[in-house]
């Protein structure tokens, strides 16, 4: 029996289970042929709802068979035993419960698809109640009291119970698996189990024919496209793509051999803007080869159709060209009362490094003074005596890191206090984020947080990488780790 026609039953026998038709469902968990340790342990558990127990201590030991470190089976298994009167068997399955615990304080089979904590108190609990059905009331106590010490939740009540009862010499109740709970198949494999057609209705999506919609398996027919031309060839000039193209940024296109791409206009730093498959995006000119396209069939005078045959591709791919944006920025990094970063070209003047600066606080130039550290000499004040090619020597991986300080005006000053408040306040408001996984850093330049932490953003390197402060740390981390806190969370 294939492991599909397997989830499917077991997924059809929760479902009945959960509508309260148990005769059902157990009916179906016996049809399947391969049973698992979790099928086995369902089986007996519907046993025990019935009050069949030589049949659910059948499947009880199946359960432990196929999985011999299922703690809750032999949990289920002592139970059974306890029912049937055999407290020495059940006694040496629930110390056997116990001991897969391996020193854990409870398992929680959630994540294995049952919804049901097993704590080693109630295993204990349990043990002590075998202890005294055998009048051994004196281990009875001890275990009693060896539970009591390893609770940990206020609702595990029962368990004080069952020592006044101990002191007492009486029996209590044991503790069970509660009977609505089952082990069910995996969500993810259960989706897969629907029929999707992942490849779909084949359609043409680009094509310098006009109005071409074959898509079949045939060669190519001559056609006279001189009817009407491809909007995209009269936007821009056909090229063939000689090298494959893998693109880094989100304003790039991949592109492969042989693909035929319409160049709308290409700079002097070597990249071109060009159309492939009704998108607009950025590939080396150097990758591409220009294609003599007409808009009539071209025949000779014999009237046989004549084809243009491209040259073949060069024999080595070029170098991918350096982008302006990739060579010539730096990102400029300046504590304030807060933190904020910013692109800047590396060489700026001191007026216009300052202008920038201060419109990306909101505060006049005049307010603010910068500095920037040195090496040797410490935290050196930038002003217009300094040389600019000290402090953009600074720069390291693309990187400078300046301090601002605001300048004391007199009675201005406390106006400028106040509003720094407002946009430190409405700055932290606006961009904290929640981490939703744990991210351990693996460089220097990551930050390292934990689940539930708040992350205060301070830029976006890219679609996939922020940078944050968290915990008094400033580092990069991967966007999908976190998630925008609200005001209404707030």
């Amino acid at each position: 029996m294939s492991f599909v026609n397997t989830l499917k039953q077991w997924d059809e026998a929760v479902a009945c289970f959960e509508r309260g038709d148990s005769a059902a469902s157990l009916g179906t968990f016996l049809d399947i042929q391969e049973k698992n340790s979790k099928i086995f342990f369902n089986v007996g558990c519907l046993h025990l709802i019935n009050k069949n127990l030589d049949a659910a201590e059948k499947a009880f030991d199946g359960s432990i068979g196929k999985d011999g470190h299922l703690a809750v089976a032999f949990f289920q298994r002592a139970l059974t035993f306890y029912k049937k009167e055999r407290y020495e068997e059940s006694l040496a399955d629930f110390q056997h419960a116990f001991r897969e615990l391996r020193g854990n304080q409870l398992i929680d089979y959630k994540p294995l698809g049952l919804r049901y904590k097993l704590y080693a108190c109630e295993v204990l609990h349990n043990m002590a109640l075998a202890h005294a059905q055998l009048g051994q009331w004196e281990k009875a106590k001890e275990t009693i009291l060896t539970a009591l010490n390893l609770r940990t939740e206020a609702k595990l009540s029962h368990i004080d119970r069952g020592l006044e009862c101990i002191l007492k010499q009486k029996v209590f109740e044991p503790v069970e698996v509660p009977a609505k709970v089952v082990f069910k198949p995996n969500k993810n494999y259960v989706a897969e189990l629907e029929k999707k057609d992942y490849l779909g209705k084949a359609k043409v999506v680009s094509s310098i024919v006009f109005q071409d919609d074959f898509s079949g398996f045939a060669p190519l027919q001559p056609q006279d496209i001189s009817v009407a031309p491809h909007r995209a060839l009269e936007e821009g000039e056909p090229h063939t793509v000689l090298f494959e193209f893998v693109p880094e940024t989100s304003d790039e296109l991949a592109v492969v051999p042989g693909n035929i791409v319409f160049v709308l206009n290409s700079g002097e730093d070597n990249w071109a803007s060009v159309i492939f498959n009704e998108r607009r995006g950025l590939v080396p000119y150097n990758f591409l080869e220009r294609l003599e396209i007409t808009l009539s069939s071209k025949q000779d005078q014999d009237g046989t159709d004549k084809d243009d045959i491209p040259a073949p591709p060069r024999p080595e791919p070029l170098k991918r060209p350096k982008r302006k944006s990739e060579s010539s920025l730096c990102v400029v990094k300046v504590h304030f009362t807060y933190t904020i970063t910013m692109c800047m070209v590396p060489g700026l003047p001191y007026t216009t490094t300052l202008e920038k600066i201060s419109n990306k606080l909101g505060l006049p130039a005049m307010a603010i003074t910068l500095s920037y550290a040195h090496l040797d000499s410490g935290k050196i004040v930038i002003d217009e005596d300094t040389r600019m090619e000290d402090v953009w020597s600074c720069v390291r991986n693309g990187r400078l890191t300046l301090w601002c300080d605001l300048k004391e005006f007199g009675y201005l000053f406390p106006l400028f206090q106040s509003t720094l408040q407002g946009m430190s306040e409405q700055l932290q408001s606006q961009n904290q984020l929640m981490a939703l996984h744990s991210y351990e850093s693996s460089t220097p330049e990551d930050l390292e947080f934990h689940q539930g932490d708040t992350i205060l953003l301070l830029s976006k390197v890219n679609e996939d990488w922020f940078e944050g402060q968290c915990n008094g740390k400033i580092g990069i981390f991967p966007a999908s780790f976190v998630e925008e806190v609200s005001m209404k969370d707030k």
